[in-house]
């Protein structure tokens, strides 16, 4: 189902609180434009885990305690936004007309119904355990038991999962020859592996996140008939869940043959006779398996934006869905940018080729050391 995006910063520098609140008005004068909000993003700049932890139950509580029935899935990461800002956030909205709306909990954390029960959408965020543990491997499978918790109270299994998050603590750390990143991909597949039986996987971005933890968010759809869910391919990169044993980074865990690289498709779209929807994952500048334009961040985002141009070709989405699209509308990007120095360069670049898409920018770690760019989309058609 079509969704719309709006993006919230503050307008006068503040304290991180009154940061908040001046977003949260703007989500409330949005609210009242008609719309339901489904899923929100919080991005905070915060050097300290205490701190972080503190900003986290703050922010999800006031929106618990405000909207009451009304609450969306709440994601709050370290993510600073721009400077000078404290900041920003991303809400995904609906018409408050257009489907039948749900907030559920699932023990204390909000998600959002949308839609019948035979076509039915969960969205979930901010599944992690707020202690920040350093060791990826626990605080991954705390995170993946919060979804198989979901999951299982909404009668639906990993096969449903179609869209997913991954903010992984210093992701690209090893320690004692093993890379975060790497023991979340571990992770990720031994859930995959018990869990889901159907061909593929969902679309997803997997994003380094300031201090440690592991926070999840995701989109699953009642499989049906009716709805159509494809894999898209970008024929100049290597599926990333057939990477080889060289780009994959750490050393092998005990007891296993090989590392298991990131399972994720490079974009799914979503159809039914209504609409389409395209899942664009994180994308970067990688060509075939290897990075280009190693050090210049705007041949990197050149790179990245063609690689999803690639992606979202209407002939090419029409022959995997069987109905003929026109050409698709941008409805959001997101970029995450390493390093604050880059932001002017990056959005200039990008505001040149999604003139007309809703854009947050925020800074992150990528998933390799030697990119300085990630993006990921999403298209209506």
């Amino acid at each position: 189902m079509r969704k719309d995006y709006f993006i919230f910063m503050p307008s006068v520098p503040g304290s991180l609180e009154e940061e908040w609140e001046q977003c949260f008005v703007q989500v409330l004068n949005r609210t009242g434009d008609g719309y339901r909000l489904l899923k929100l993003n919080v991005f905070i700049d915060s050097a300290d885990p205490d701190f972080f932890v503190k900003q986290k139950k703050y922010i999800g509580n006031f929106l618990i305690d405000r909207m009451g029935s009304q609450c969306p899935a709440i994601s709050i990461t370290i993510h600073p936004p721009e400077n000078p800002w404290k900041v920003s956030a991303e809400g995904m909205f609906i018409k408050a007309e257009a489907a039948e709306v749900i907030t559920k909990f699932w023990k204390s954390i909000p998600y959002v119904i949308l839609g019948p029960e035979s076509k039915k959408e969960v969205w979930a965020a901010g599944l992690g355990d707020d202690i920040l543990s350093d060791s990826t491997r626990s605080a991954a499978v705390k995170s993946f038991e919060m979804i198989s918790g979901i999951l299982d109270q909404e009668e639906m299994s990993y096969n449903d999962l179609i869209r997913q998050w991954n903010y992984i603590g210093n992701i690209l750390e090893i320690n004692k020859g093993y890379q975060n990143y790497q023991i979340f991909n571990e992770v990720r597949s031994e859930y995959y592996s018990r869990n889901r039986t159907v061909q593929g996987f969902p679309s997803a971005t997997g994003i380094g996140m300031k201090l440690g933890g592991v926070y999840l968010d995701f989109c699953a759809v009642r499989n049906s008939p009716a709805v159509k869910i494809r894999a898209v391919n970008n024929p100049n990169q290597v599926n990333a869940y057939q990477y080889g044993q060289r780009v994959l980074k750490g050393l092998i865990e005990k007891g296993k043959p090989a590392k298991n690289p990131p399972q994720f498709e490079r974009a799914l779209i979503i159809a039914n006779n209504h609409w389409k929807t395209l899942f664009v994952s994180g994308t970067a500048s990688i060509i075939g398996q290897e990075t280009i334009g190693k050090g210049d961040v705007a041949g990197q985002t050149q790179v990245t934006i063609e690689n999803i141009n690639k992606l979202i070709d209407a002939g090419y989405l029409g022959k995997l869905t069987g109905q003929e699209l026109s050409r698709g509308r941008c409805t959001l990007i997101r970029v995450y940018v390493k390093d604050q120095a880059d932001f002017c360069v990056v959005k200039d670049i990008c505001g040149e080729h999604f003139p007309e898409a809703p854009a947050i920018y925020i800074e992150a770690d990528i998933c390799r050391d030697d990119l300085l760019v990630e993006i990921e989309a999403e298209y209506s058609f």
